[in-house]
């Protein structure tokens, strides 16, 4: 039986930014496929606490359509873990983020990791998310360099520019920070995966990847989220984020 994941970017993002996340996922099952979509409204680049909460929003009206869809599981596939916590409390199949499975891993392979980031105003996701799961203590460090994200084109033409000050950083955060275990700090930085791990002798961590085969194993187990841990509403109101206000009438609008 076919088993299908939605994967849901928490930012507007073009066609063929969305074939580039995708480009990094193996096809090596008949029976599980992956679709990707982003969320239809928002901010940019997930730079602040404002964008973050339209991410959670949109990333929870993506999850809804899924499941109304058919799709067995859905995966927020950033590390700001959007929507992740209301999408559990609304739906009965796996839901899962980016960011706590791969910190999770990361704990279970070193004493304690580093996080590789491009910049630092996304800080705050980390902050999030490392309080959310209980494992700030294994965090060494994180690392920036200083970089804008490129949402549509992610790190491809800057590979010569970037890589290498990813490289640096790495280096800084195992020697200096004592990191046993590395963590790319976005889903978007997917293509300094192969570049860092051929170059440094512990392990890198690609979390687009591993929140994939979180999710792979979840299904093949037969397993989702605790109901008790995201209680169900008592009331649904799924449409409220797709209205469009009617001219002159404040609270007005019409279902889309």
């Amino acid at each position: 039986m076919m088993r299908r994941i939605k994967m849901i970017i928490p930012v507007p993002v073009p066609a063929a930014a969305l074939a580039g996340f995708a480009a990094q996922y193996p096809e090596t099952r008949a029976d599980l496929s992956i679709e990707f979509c982003c969320a239809a409204r928002g901010g940019g680049a997930l730079d602040s606490h404002y964008e973050g909460v339209m991410a959670d929003a949109y990333c929870l009206d993506a999850g809804l359509r899924a499941e109304a869809e058919g799709f067995d599981a859905v995966c927020v596939n950033s590390m700001s873990d959007s929507g992740v916590a209301g999408l559990r409390s609304r739906l009965s199949i796996p839901v899962l983020g980016t960011a706590a499975p791969t910190y999770h891993l990361a704990s279970q392979l070193g004493r304690s990791f580093s996080i590789l980031s491009m910049w630092d105003n996304w800080r705050w996701l980390y902050d999030k998310v490392l309080g959310e799961t209980g494992l700030r203590h294994r965090l060494a460090s994180i690392r920036t360099i200083g970089v804008a994200p490129d949402t549509a084109e992610l790190l491809a033409g800057k590979e010569d520019m970037v890589f290498p000050l990813l490289l640096d950083a790495a280096r800084q955060a195992i020697e200096v920070d004592g990191a046993d275990v590395l963590v790319l700090g976005s889903t978007t930085m997917h293509q300094s995966h192969d570049f860092l791990r051929s170059r440094l002798d512990i392990p890198v961590l690609n979390p687009g990847l591993i929140a994939f085969k979180t999710c792979e194993t979840l299904l093949d187990l037969g397993l989702s989220h605790s109901k008790r841990a995201y209680p169900s509403p008592r009331g649904l109101n799924d449409t409220v984020f797709r209205f469009d206000p009617s001219p002159g009438i404040v609270g007005a609008g019409k279902a889309v």
